[in-house]
């Protein structure tokens, strides 16, 4: 699902429902477990399964995947990546850092967000937009996917950048693909300076969505040139 909406450099590793979930654990990331409940212990577990796959697929040796700075995971040298994890799912896409500058991936249920959510993470135009998009396109959860891309525009920007990024720090414009009812592309124009990215100062990201399975995914790859 998240493999097609990156390119094919990227390797892309997911699992569903209980898969991987008891999969062995790097006794450094058995440490970070001591006190976490049953299903956040799953989640961990599963994600860092897939992460070791994509590993191996890349011809790297599998590694413990421990969390740094707010959280990022760090990966092996050479390599950069993202994972997400959502009820009964989860993945990971790893990438040689030669290939591409940053990666983020985010996987959500597709139903609409609770209430009252939306206003806390959307700008006043990209509220307007989810309005349109909803009475156009019903089907679509808008406002879950744009939640989802900026959850990727996040995962993208902090490995450039070292930086927090807000919600309301992005404008992202969503639309479908011609004649496509489960998947488009987004913009996400950076309301902050942007990251230096071989040497030039970008101020958006492009990114891809599907809807298929029950799922929201969303993908950014940030290429060096």
């Amino acid at each position: 699902m998240i493999e097609e909406l990156l390119p094919q450099t990227v390797v892309v590793v997911e699992a569903h429902g209980d898969e991987g979930t008891d999969a062995p654990l790097f006794p450094a990331e058995e440490a970070l477990l001591t006190k976490a409940v049953a299903k956040r212990r799953r989640e961990f577990t599963a994600v860092r399964s897939c992460a070791r796959r994509a590993m191996e697929k890349l011809g790297v040796p599998p590694q413990p995947v421990l969390p740094g700075e707010r959280g990022a995971p760090g990966w092996p040298a050479g390599l950069l990546g993202s994972m997400t994890h959502c009820d009964g799912y989860c993945a990971a896409a790893l990438v040689r850092a030669g290939d591409l500058a940053s990666l983020g991936i985010d996987a959500e249920v597709h139903g609409p967000l609770p209430e009252g959510v939306l206003p806390a993470i959307a700008l006043p135009a990209e509220a307007a937009r989810i309005g349109r998009l909803s009475e156009q396109r019903p089907e679509v959860h808008w406002d879950r996917l744009l939640f989802s891309a900026k959850e990727s525009v996040y995962k993208a920007w902090f490995p450039l950048t070292g930086k927090w990024l807000d919600f309301t720090e992005a404008d992202i414009d969503l639309h479908a693909d011609p004649g496509e009812r489960t998947r488009g592309a987004f913009r996400a124009e950076l309301l902050v300076p942007g990251p230096l990215v071989g040497g030039r100062r970008i101020g958006h990201f492009q990114g891809r969505w599907s809807t298929e399975r029950g799922l929201i995914a969303t993908a950014i790859a940030v290429p060096h040139g």
